[in-house]
């Protein structure tokens, strides 16, 4: 449209209220949808609902009933991001003379007195309380004006509640351990001081757009309403309140070199831009075209350094703890999407930023590196991999355990699983040798020089000339049948393993299948049986994955996939993985990634199984007991087939258990073991720190 946004309210208006007789409940759903669904337009459906309100009160009046039942709704189910979006808008019908002033105070009011209830956990009070600093940049000036004495002592218990809530979770939400050169502040601390500061200019901000001034004439005549009493559910256990987090801080006005000023950290504009970009974020979480072009299409652009503050906020999401709330990939294809859409000034600030976040690498949080280092080999690899290295070569000289060198690193192996190593080597500059990875190779050591006098060598050459003749698993056994057991001795019982044929079989089948993925996983599939016979207990298992390192070391991304298809196919239990991945022999490998990539994974794969499993158990409860239901109440059900017995639900709940136990273990191992590696470490540290101190003193 040419006209102007108060031309188009003002007519939208008058047609509007001549349907409302006719589609008014049409009318009012849309417009309540349009709450949550259009957050970016709220001052603009705001001004519509005043300007409807002083044509015609009822409307006014059902329309506010209607929201505040959704907002009641929201609250009693969980769905605290459209409660939120639903308290400021209320808020605003304040500023449009919709609701009167005094009822919203008394909504506040009860959402902080949510604070002095007794054992309930601090994200309750904390979501409360932080729904109504959210609304008060909208509304603040308005209840200051109106209601100030009841404004002022409902600011009074907010900034008590603030002072005295414990932050013991803030350490661990944190992406950088020191606060140089940016504060890494709790997101409510952070929100009440850009408040205090809002509320010391006189509540006057530079951002919010309110298009109900121009109607002020109109809108002040308007009979207002009385919002009903609004009391927030009970606690109950089930419920999950928003997690609280950090606030994540790259940049300050220093960084930006020319154009408009970066607001400060404390000033209410950095909060609103901020809020409203992640609500972007969010809403494009599918399509990261559509995101890209949204957030380079900010309203307000061009009062602030936008490009700076979407990398800052982008950032901030995919390092948010303990979880990020999308696909890490999600961010670095919308990265490469603002780069196409801004070649001239969005990979600059990303250059920038990077710089910036190698800097701080040594107070980083592990898992953000981990990040970082993910998202960076992907963003080289839609660039061709180009990248300035020399301006990182003071690393070189570091103990490769530290976070740079470390850093580098992985970045480098992680481009070459999207590249090849040849092209890894060609990128980066000869003295960057000790940090580019080894070629991906797979090591037989039955065709090595000197194999002749290892046990089994005979063995592996006739197992690798009758796979290559087509075999059957059958014929397989045959061969391997013959080979002594190490761990066998005369007057003992037969070992729970042989540890011998595992190593034998299981190096010549992946050298055999080492052409690719697909060649491995058809070689694991066509001999699963055997591979279930040899390991068939615990020993046998971590057996087979000490003979997979031993073939696969030096390619990373081959031993996770193939542990991936090893628990997929049931041949190896996720206990074996994480004593194999604690055990000593992996013990230099502890801190390298893709050990921590598996144990991920394998845990994620463990939880899965048992939330499956835990589903099929109450769908099939559900189905019984709705079909005794129907038998009682004398009803026909021609679905008397998939209806699960008794007897079927018993043997579900068997596998259930069994499942739940393997999941209980895994994590008990994962703990215990991860209880003596530290502490071996610790003790180590201490012996050489004391070694350190009395050889100063000699």
């Amino acid at each position: 449209s040419t006209s102007s946004l108060e031309s188009n309210l003002e007519g939208l208006a008058s047609v509007l209220e001549a349907d409302l007789q006719n589609y008014k409940t049409k009318i009012l759903k849309i417009l309540v949808e349009c709450v949550a669904a259009l957050p970016e337009k709220m001052a603009v459906y705001t001004t519509l609902v005043g300007l409807l309100n002083a044509k015609n009160y009822n409307c006014g009046g059902e329309f506010t009933e209607l929201l505040v039942r959704h907002l009641k709704e929201a609250l009693k189910t969980g769905e605290f991001d459209n409660a939120l979006l639903i308290v400021r808008f209320l808020s605003d019908l304040v500023n449009c003379h919709v609701i009167v002033a005094g009822s919203l105070i008394a909504m506040f009011d009860n959402f902080i007195e949510v604070t002095l209830e007794d054992n309930i956990p601090q994200v309750r009070s904390d979501f409360y309380v932080y729904a109504v600093m959210a609304s008060l940049p909208w509304v603040g000036k308005e209840l200051q004006e109106k209601k100030e004495q009841e404004f002022n002592k409902l600011l009074m218990s907010i900034d008590n509640y603030i002072s005295k809530r414990q932050k013991i979770h803030a350490p661990t939400l944190r992406v950088w351990t020191s606060d140089d050169p940016h504060p890494q502040e709790e997101y409510l601390d952070c929100l009440w001081s850009q408040i205090k500061n809002l509320r010391a200019n006189k509540w006057v901000e530079k951002q919010i757009t309110r298009p109900y001034l121009a109607f002020d004439g109109v809108l002040c005549e308007a009979l207002q309403h009385t919002l009903p009493q609004i009391i927030p559910p009970s606690h109950n256990d089930e419920m999950s309140y928003p997690l609280p987090r950090v606030i994540f801080r790259m940049f300050d006005y220093t960084d930006v070199p020319e154009g408009p000023v970066l607001p400060g950290s404390h000033a209410i504009e950095r909060y609103l831009i901020e809020e409203q970009l992640r609500r972007i974020i969010f809403k494009h979480a599918f399509d990261r075209k559509d995101c890209a072009a949204s957030l380079l299409s900010y309203p307000m652009k061009n009062k602030v350094p936008l490009n700076y503050m979407i990398v800052e906020v982008m950032f901030g999401e995919l390092f948010l703890l303990p979880r990020c709330p999308r696909l890490e990939i999600y961010y670095g294809s919308t990265f490469i999407e603002l780069c196409k859409l801004q070649p001239g000034s969005m990979p600059q600030v990303l250059a920038q930023a990077t710089e910036l976040l190698f800097e701080r690498l040594d107070s980083m949080n592990l898992s953000c590196i981990e990040r970082l280092t993910n998202w960076f080999a992907y963003h080289l690899s839609n660039f061709q991999f180009r990248w300035s290295w020399d301006d990182w070569s003071s690393c070189l000289q570091m103990d490769p355990e530290l976070p740079k060198p470390k850093f580098i690193k992985e970045v480098l192996i992680k481009c070459m699983r999207l590249s090849y190593h040849q092209r890894i080597v060609e990128t980066c500059t000869e003295d960057f040798a000790p940090l580019i990875p080894e070629k991906p190779l797979s090591h037989f050591k039955y065709e090595k020089e000197g194999s002749g006098s290892l046990p089994g060598t005979m063995t592996a050459h006739q197992l690798i000339q009758a796979i290559k003749s087509k075999c059957t698993p059958e014929e397989t056994m045959g061969i391997l049948k013959d080979l002594p057991n190490p761990l066998k001795e005369d007057d003992e019982t037969d070992p729970t393993y042989h540890p011998l044929r595992i190593d034998v079989f299981v190096s010549t089948l992946l050298h055999l299948g080492n052409k690719s993925f697909s060649h491995s996983f058809a070689a694991i599939a066509k001999f699963h049986h055997i591979l279930k016979l040899l390991a068939d207990t615990e020993e046998g298992q971590i057996w087979v994955l000490r003979t997979m390192f031993e073939v696969w070391r030096s390619h990373q991304q081959m031993m996770v996939v193939l542990v991936d298809k090893l628990l997929k196919t049931q041949i190896i239990e996720p206990s074996a993985v994480a004593n194999w991945l604690f055990s000593s022999e992996m013990q230099p490998e502890f801190t390298k990634f893709y050990v921590w990539e598996i144990m991920h994974s394998t845990i994620t794969k463990m939880s899965k199984h048992v939330d499956k499993l835990q589903k099929e158990v109450d769908d099939a409860k559900d189905k019984l007991d709705a079909y005794k239901r129907r038998i009682n109440d004398g009803l026909e059900d021609d679905d008397d087939d998939e209806v699960p017995t008794e007897s079927l639900i018993e043997r579900m709940e068997e596998r259930l258990d069994l499942a739940q136990n393997q999941q209980k273990r895994l994590f008990l191992i994962i703990f215990q073991r991860f209880i003596m590696v530290l502490s071996d470490h610790l003790a180590n540290y201490e012996f050489f720190y004391v070694a350190e101190i009395y050889n100063g003193f000699i």
